[in-house]
């Protein structure tokens, strides 16, 4: 069952696109704006792939100086904008595991993978909440391998890397199926709003 949007989750997803929008075009205070709708969702999204709080804090960081350097590349149209900072968040968070600036009690880039984790998945954090139920749906249409690529790339933090060695493909023909498979999600999406 699909969750229903309320209206004070419209708002508050209407605010957080305007608030990027005018972060693009300079305003300053655009940047509280989103850092206080976001800080929470995107900490849990660098704490899940790190392992570590302040290494979490330090890629959060990262993120918020890279959005104020960045905001103008963010199109209202092609992605919801807690969409597009939590790729960001992921993105930001595995190139610090990549570049080595994770401090020693961090684990490495090769064992974040497998790690077990209790806490909610990232999926669940990071999709609002009435589009989830469709997201799932429109990824249970796509085809293997596909399918299975997209959910560990984006919801548990492999690298196409990764996911390339363990599939024993290249990594282009890695890069492709999730590509196409990305393609038709987005197709399915839209078709379902």
């Amino acid at each position: 069952m699909a969750a229903k949007s309320t209206p004070a989750s419209t708002e508050a997803r209407e605010a957080l696109r305007s608030a990027m929008v005018r972060l693009g075009e300079g305003d300053s205070a655009a940047l509280e704006q989103i850092y206080s709708a976001t800080r929470v969702k995107l900490f849990g999204i660098c704490f899940r792939i790190l392992g570590d709080q302040k290494e979490a804090e330090d890629a959060l960081q990262d993120v918020y100086v890279n959005l104020w350097q960045r905001a103008g590349r963010y199109d209202p149209e092609r992605a919801s904008p807690i969409s597009w900072l939590a790729t960001f968040a992921r993105n930001r968070a595995i190139d610090r595991l990549r570049t080595g600036k994770v401090r020693g009690g961090a684990v490495a880039v090769e064992e974040a993978a497998p790690l077990p984790d209790a806490a909610p998945l990232a999926d669940q954090m990071m999709i609002d909440g009435e589009r989830a139920a469709r997201v799932h749906t429109c990824l249970e249409q796509l085809d293997d391998p596909a399918r299975s690529n997209i959910r560990a790339a984006f919801f548990d933090g492999s690298t196409y890397a990764q996911l390339a060695e363990s599939a024993d493909v290249p990594l282009g023909t890695m890069k492709s199926w999730i590509r196409r498979g990305m393609l038709k999600l987005r197709t399915c999406l839209e078709a379902g709003e």
